[in-house]
């Protein structure tokens, strides 16, 4: 199979490995709907490549991304309609990680915010680098939890912390999420070449089928779940985007973005 036609990400098959970097650089990587639609797009493309065992996701550059592209409402004629779209998009999205057979690795090469947080709680397994840190500042934005935070999150580092994160807007450290069991190794930049490749590239190349059945045991624990915070988040996130709150957030951020260029 060959992956062509990305545009917002870098998408490369490397022998059983398929990895797919966030690539928007002079946006700190941030994720647009288009972004969103490429991600399950190929999360559900390698479902049917028998020549691919794991995919990687990462970012171009020193950040993994730094979240949802906070511009991209502004360009829209019909709010309403932007938000709803936007929403089943981000839903199907969260939905493409649910369902995918492959193993799916985060190396989290720097920052990730939002969006690029919650999504590790979505993979398999997670790494990241000294300089990483997670942040989901939700409630600023006059927003609650998603990509299934809502329940992944505790589960992993225990409702205090999640609340923490996702309530109270603290930012999680590389040591701390490795503390936490957020993530299972923490690398250094000069590892990359030397020792982070490699080390996939020999767990791609693991019995296919082994991998498959075994994830599929390990999610069977929580899938249910995990499908009813996804869908009762992307509810709970339609009515936020028509909150006062949510609003003085964007106009907030506006301001400042204005500020920073004068």
């Amino acid at each position: 199979m060959t992956y062509q036609g990305y545009k917002e990400l870098l998408v490369e098959q490397q022998g059983k490995l398929l990895v797919a970097k966030f690539n928007n650089p002079k946006k700190k990587n941030c994720i647009n709907m288009f972004t969103y639609q490429e991600m399950t797009r190929v999360l559900t493309e390698v479902n049917d490549d028998d020549g691919v065992t794991m995919v990687v996701f990462t970012g171009v550059g020193d950040i993994f991304t730094a979240g949802n592209d906070l511009s991209q409402s502004s360009k829209s004629d019909d709010i309403d309609a932007f938000f709803k779209q936007s929403n089943a998009t981000f839903k199907a999205m969260v939905l493409s990680f649910v369902n995918c057979r492959k193993i799916v690795l985060s190396l989290v090469n720097g920052p990730a915010i939002g969006i690029g947080a919650t999504i590790v709680g979505l993979c398999d397994v997670a790494w990241c680098s000294e300089t990483t840190y997670f942040y989901t500042p939700f409630t600023k934005l006059g927003l609650v939890p998603e990509g299934g935070s809502s329940y992944m999150l505790p589960l992993i580092l225990g409702r205090s912390k999640a609340s923490e994160i996702l309530l109270l807007n603290e930012p999680l450290s590389a040591q701390e999420a490795y503390q936490f069991n957020f993530v299972s190794r923490i690398f250094k930049a000069s590892e990359l070449e030397s020792v982070i490749w490699p080390k996939l590239r020999q767990y791609s190349e693991l019995p296919a089928n082994s991998l498959l059945q075994g994830k599929r045991l390990i999610k069977e624990g929580f899938l249910e779940n995990l499908i009813k915070a996804n869908e009762a988040e992307c509810k709970q996130l339609l009515q936020q985007f028509q909150h006062p709150e949510f609003f003085q957030a964007i106009m907030d951020f506006a301001s400042r973005k204005n500020k920073a260029k004068l």
